[in-house]
């Protein structure tokens, strides 16, 4: 199977590796770590994931260096976020020595599954969160399941690193103000379906959220963050719906280290006509740079150029040689592991 990969044209899609790892709380307590070679669970009719939306999930990367050392970034960041999200909406906390015991575990399992230097793709992690026990009446579960997969992956956004467009919509909504935006779990997720199926059957490769209050300042990109370039500022929306994105973290602290000022601030959408470069940024694509941003409602569209601008393209090239491994890693964001 290993040698029928075409590790050049991946895509982000899902595929089998040969085992996940699984991990239950039950009794107030988290068992042991679990492996299994299946991609089933069974669960309980009356499960909360499935009545109340008791599920969280977090996204990250594991790529093999040019030393043929495979690195996972970050992976402490991802291990805190999750821990947010499971407070969020009330789920058992998954500790992060759990959270990277599980993850070191299943990319050791899965070793043969990470793409060759030289092929641009990664090993793909997906840990999930989920309420498993029955409840019927609005409360949070007694028992949960933490579960790690795995799958090598391409770019998310098929261009690759090639500017994108992107269209807003202001009748759709994505997380509302001080709800669940800022944690990751999948009820998010299914609120931007509609209105990104829209988006790509118009030709676009996400939407562009204004915030929900008053449909004036930006928010995400589908998704992933939103970043523009103006002048030297790096500049990143400021909201209460917004998911925290590692890699924008990362990317905010490359900035940091160019001699860049930082702006983390409410961004009217209308300033996009003032930006150099924009782009969106998030585990599975990095960053995409974005060329055109068309306001629909408006009638109005926002240039940025055919080609990624210097900065992004710098940004991009430092955050990746980091991941890899040929770029020195000051602020030790990648683990290896043997």
């Amino acid at each position: 199977m290993m040698n029928s990969i075409d590790w050049k044209n991946l895509g982000f899609g899902y595929s089998k590796a040969d085992f996940n790892v699984r991990c239950w709380y039950r009794n107030g307590k988290w068992g042991e770590i679990e492996v299994s070679d299946s991609e089933e669970i069974t669960l309980h009719i009356a499960a909360t994931t499935f009545h109340y939306g008791q599920e969280a999930f977090e996204g990250l990367k594991a790529f093999r260096g040019k030393d043929n050392k495979i690195r996972v970034f970050r992976m402490e960041e991802n291990a805190k976020r999750m821990l947010r999200s499971a407070q969020g909406i009330m789920m058992a906390e998954v500790s992060i020595e759990l959270f990277s015991a599980a993850v070191r575990k299943v990319v050791k399992l899965n070793e043969s599954y990470v793409p060759p230097y030289d092929s641009g793709a990664s090993l793909y992690i997906r840990p999930l969160l989920i309420g498993t026990g029955p409840q019927i009446g609005v409360k949070a579960a007694t028992e949960y399941l933490f579960m790690v997969m795995v799958m090598p992956v391409g770019p998310y956004f098929k261009e690759g690193f090639k500017p994108t467009d992107l269209v807003i919509y202001r009748e759709y909504d994505r997380a509302a103000p001080l709800g669940t935006g800022t944690i990751k779990v999948g009820g998010n997720y299914a609120a931007s379906l509609v209105s990104g199926e829209r988006a790509h059957k118009n030709g676009f490769s996400s939407v562009l959220y204004l915030d929900a209050k008053e449909k004036k300042y930006i928010d995400e990109c589908g998704p992933a963050n939103f970043f523009a370039i103006k002048g030297n500022s790096y500049i990143t929306p400021k909201s209460t719906s917004i998911l925290p994105s590692i890699t924008n973290m990362s990317l905010r602290q490359l900035a940091k280290d160019m001699g860049m000022k930082i702006e983390e601030r409410q961004i009217d959408v209308e300033e996009l006509a003032e930006f150099d470069e924009v782009g969106a940024c998030g585990t599975a694509a990095v960053i995409s740079p974005i060329k055109r941003v068309y306001d629909a409602d408006k009638d109005i569209e926002y240039l940025f150029g055919t080609e990624p601008g210097k900065v992004s393209v710098k940004l991009y090239e430092k955050l990746r040689g980091i991941q890899y491994g040929i770029e020195s890693d000051p602020y030790h964001w990648t683990e290896i592991i043997s």
